[in-house]
């Protein structure tokens, strides 16, 4: 099957993504009126593209305890009550699949939060690829969860939405 997608300068090859230069973030509303950002700041991970991008693979570790919204005390609120970062040190993404719909690839995966592992669809862009072999590649994708679906509580007070935006801004240089 022959994607729809163009990606000039393609490269088939194993990727390395490069945390220094890469984004992990997510967005929530809060009290259901304003919206919250935050990051992951540590955190690694693989990208294959294969000689046909349909057969791309990508595998990303998340470190729970670097989430990070620029204010300490939501942070640890964060990394206590909803994370849970003591006994669930990691969030992992395994991409079990790629599609095309349209103009866009979509990378269908398990997301693994709190020990709960769901089928989540990233809607995947990749921005550059440089055949050159000396650029890095890069992607963006993104996708929304439940909080709720992953059992991470919310409190009684409910003061974070269900509703998470992730995004990833990834650079990746070739492993070898």
């Amino acid at each position: 099957m022959t994607p729809q997608v163009e990606i000039p300068g393609y490269v088939a090859d194993t990727w390395l993504i490069d945390t220094a230069h890469s984004t992990v973030s997510f967005q929530a509303r809060m009290l259901g009126a304003f919206k919250n950002h935050g990051t992951f700041d540590d955190f690694e991970g693989t990208v294959v593209t294969a000689a046909d991008p349909l057969d791309s693979s990508a595998n990303v570790t998340i470190r729970t305890a670097s989430v990070n919204t620029k204010n300490d005390r939501r942070d640890n609120d964060l990394r206590k009550a909803y994370l849970n970062v003591e006994k669930y040190p990691t969030i992992t993404f395994a991409s079990t699949g790629v599609r095309t719909d349209g103009d866009h690839f979509l990378v269908d995966g398990d997301l693994t939060i709190l020990e709960t592992t769901k089928r989540v669809t990233l809607n995947l862009r990749p921005t550059s690829f440089d055949a050159d072999g000396k650029s890095p590649a890069r992607f963006t994708a993104q996708t929304e969860i439940s909080l709720g679906e992953f059992g991470v509580p919310r409190g009684p007070a409910s003061v974070i939405g269900d509703k998470i935006l992730i995004t990833l801004e990834i650079q990746a240089s070739r492993k070898n």
